[in-house]
């Protein structure tokens, strides 16, 4: 059976690498990455995006600043650098796509 909630959370995941990579070297605040990632379209918000932010801190692939204020930044760490351009395996959690070239 197809878990929509937890395939969503994973497409989510790989479009924020990717808008933070396009973002490099300064990154971006939230509020870009939320109107980036609902133009796919995907219906998402605020504290999704948090969640899903925190969790790729967790895996060491991006860096938030601006925690304990009402506007957090992210910036890409060198092992997410490593995710987006395909030189490191992708582990679970992170739905990015196969490389076919």
């Amino acid at each position: 059976m197809i878990n929509f909630e937890q395939n969503k959370k994973e497409h989510i995941r790989w479009l924020i690498l990717l808008t933070l990579d396009h973002a490099r070297p300064i990154g971006a605040p939230e509020s870009l990455l939320l109107s980036t990632i609902q133009t796919v379209p995907i219906q998402l918000t605020m504290i999704e995006l948090r969640r899903e932010l925190d969790y790729l801190q967790d895996k060491g692939l991006v860096e938030i600043k601006g925690r304990d204020t009402a506007r957090w930044h992210a910036k890409l760490t060198s092992a997410g650098v490593d995710i987006v351009e395909y030189t490191t395996p992708v582990g679970q959690g992170i739905a990015r796509p196969e490389k076919y070239w």
